[in-house]
């Protein structure tokens, strides 16, 4: 008998996520909490409600999280300005402390023993969120699929679902990017496909938030930031929340050819891989921090 009672799993409603939810209940024959955080990855997250739902998981949780993401993960990275291997804005490491925290948070009002995420086995993602979650509660058992099972492809998830009957979209799931993407509202990652050569530039049409340097205005874009304790609270004149100051970067920076990346990092199993991404108004937050620092700072 499994010595897992009830498990909160970090859940987007998509194709891997939904295959972990029923490999859960039938591997380890537990209860299954399903949490979706909005951090302005771009996508509508109610829909997973509803695929959760047909898979008869009786506590859903759904929760919109981007003014504490801004708040309380990004503006202090700023603050300390964060930078990995020179280059990386650390757009998705960010981001997996909050989403730790607040499985933990459900996992005590729940009564669940366990969390489980769908990070693979060869990433950093795995390691954020289980740090994270132990940090919070060292006692909390954590249940990682891609570590476990032998489910290795795309091919074998989408067998998987027609196997047991699970609410996948097949179609858009056979449609999807070649890259593995992955979103929030610093920033959007791409790894894989043609990236995995070294030598083979991106393709332009691979870039969503921002358009080409070549492709830029020839004339300067102007804008004004007001700073309260390291932070950016109105621009032009206008007061915004940290989420909507994220926002108005974005669109500004990514307008303006600022924000990409395309880097070889070391991830933390000792693996290299390569990364494109794009952080047009994290980039401009950083650049703008630390003239603030020049003026204020002495040596």
């Amino acid at each position: 008998m499994s010595d897992v009672n009830k498990v909160v799993l970090a859940y987007s409603g998509g194709l891997d996520t939904s295959v972990i939810v029923r490999w859960l209940q039938d591997t380890y024959g537990c209860e299954v909490v399903t949490f979706t955080a909005d951090i302005g990855q771009g996508e509508e997250v109610e829909p997973a409600r509803a695929k959760a739902e047909a898979m008869g998981i009786k506590e859903i949780y759904i929760d919109d999280l981007r003014e504490e993401f801004v708040r309380d993960f990004v503006f202090p990275m700023f603050r300390a300005n964060t930078i990995y291997e020179g280059e990386y804005l650390l757009g998705t490491s960010i981001a997996r402390p909050l989403i730790a925290k607040r499985l933990i948070e459900i996992a005590n009002a729940t009564g669940a023993d366990t969390i489980s995420h769908g990070a693979t086995g060869k990433g950093n993602d795995q390691v954020r969120f289980e740090l994270g979650a132990y940090a919070l509660k060292p006692g909390i058992k954590v249940i990682a699929p891609w570590r476990e099972w032998d489910l290795s492809s795309r091919e074998s998830l989408m067998a998987y679902c027609e196997t047991h009957n699970i609410p996948v979209d097949f179609a858009s799931a056979k449609k999807k990017s070649p890259y593995s993407m992955d979103a929030n509202l610093l920033h959007i990652s791409y790894e894989g496909d043609l990236l995995e050569e070294p030598w083979t530039e991106p393709e332009e049409d691979m870039w969503r938030w921002s358009v080409s340097p070549e492709a830029a205005p020839d004339r300067a874009t102007y804008i004004e930031l007001d700073y309260e304790c390291g932070d950016i609270v109105a621009i032009d004149g206008q007061t915004m929340s940290p989420a909507t100051v994220l926002e108005y970067l974005n669109k500004v920076g990514g307008a303006n050819g600022i924000g990409r990346a395309d880097i070889v990092e070391n991830r933390y199993v000792g693996m290299k891989a390569r990364g494109c991404y794009e952080t047009p108004g994290g980039t401009i937050m950083l650049k703008a921090h630390r003239a603030i620092e020049s003026l204020t700072l002495d040596r």
